[in-house]
Order: structure tokens, then sequence, then C-alpha cells
């Protein structure tokens, strides 16, 4: 039943991890993992660590909640995670405890919160295309090669002595965006096979 730390450096403004490890240690975590990695980068070995390090019955204790997560779903399923495992989680600034019923409360509060958001983002989301249909619009990236590009690409390759990646590298892009454009250019356009 002990308390592990986790401290990370979440912007490069803040550079140290000096004020969270002292608050860590004022709550006697018996271990403190300390991370510089960015909260967008999944793959944070330290904390990875710090989960593999800890037993059923302990409690991992972040500053906190920024420090653990970069968003409330990845802070959620790593809660979860926790709480499938015996472990519980503590956030001093927030103070929300999963090893308190009134803890556990907040938290679920927070989830629910995060999943009302996340429907709402989705309807927003499909009323806004909806939307745009409506009014002839067509939703993603636009195409990189045009009409002209593609009737300049036929006629490039007509000629047998221009490669597909010279005629891609005139038109700007890439020679797999040019066959993703037009499927086995030179077995219909050309003499030459590709």
């Amino acid at each position: 039943m002990a308390l592990i730390g986790y401290a990370r450096v979440v912007s490069t403004r803040d550079q140290t991890v000096a004020a969270q490890l002292d608050a860590l240690r004022k709550e006697d975590c018996a271990r403190i993992f300390q991370e510089t990695a960015s909260g967008a980068n999944r793959d944070r070995p330290q904390l990875a660590a710090a989960l593999d390090y800890m037993r059923e019955g302990d409690t991992l204790v972040v500053w906190k909640l920024d420090r653990l997560a970069r968003s409330i779903k990845q802070l959620i399923e790593t809660v979860e995670g926790l709480e499938k495992r015996g472990i519980g989680f503590r956030s001093l600034t927030e103070t929300i405890d999963t090893t308190t019923s009134g803890g556990k409360l907040v938290f679920h509060v927070f989830a629910g919160l995060a999943e009302f958001e996340r429907s709402l983002i989705r309807e927003r989301t499909r009323a806004g295309l909806d939307a745009a249909r409506a009014r002839g619009k067509k939703g993603g990236r636009p195409p990189k090669l045009n009409a002209d590009d593609l009737k300049a690409a036929k006629a490039l390759l007509a000629d047998p002595e221009i490669n597909v990646e010279e005629i891609a590298r005139r038109l700007g892009v890439s020679s797999a965006t040019l066959y993703r454009h037009m499927p086995a250019p030179r077995a219909t356009y050309g003499n030459q096979a590709v």
C-alpha cells in the first residue's frame, strides 16, 4: 500500500519538476518517477515504469491532472486501467482521490462530462457536415492534382522518353500521388511499361 509519485515537465515554460517533486515528497511517496516527455507523446517510459512498478493497493500520485494526461479521454483511460488493477489515483492540486468514495464520485463526474462533451462534438460535427452537403460543399482535403494537371500528365506520359518520376516532379507531387490519380499510367497513356 505505497504512494508512488509521477512528475512530468509539460512545456518549455515549465522546465523543472522541482515544485512537483516537493509536493510529492511532502505526501511521503515511497518512490517518484520523473518524466521530461511531452504530454502529446503517448510513449512515456517513466510513466510506463511507474505503472509497471505499482501493485494492487498502491496509489499513483500526481501534482496536477495535466501531468498524467493530455486529454480527459487519456486521463480517464489511464485511471480506469489503474482501477482494474486495484490501484488508486490521487491528484494533489484538484484534490481527487479515487481511493475514497467521494474521490471516485468526483472522478466519475469528470468521466461523464467528458463523454457528454464527446457526444456534443460528434453531433455538432455531423450537423455541420450535413449542412455543408446540403449547400453542395464536399468535405475532405482537396486533390493534389486538378483536371489541368491530369491533362498535362497524360500528355507527358505519351512521351516514352519521360519517366513517371520526372512527370511527378514536374507536377510537384510524388510518384505515389500520380499513381493514385492515374493507376497504371504508362500502360494506359504511353508505349513504355512502368
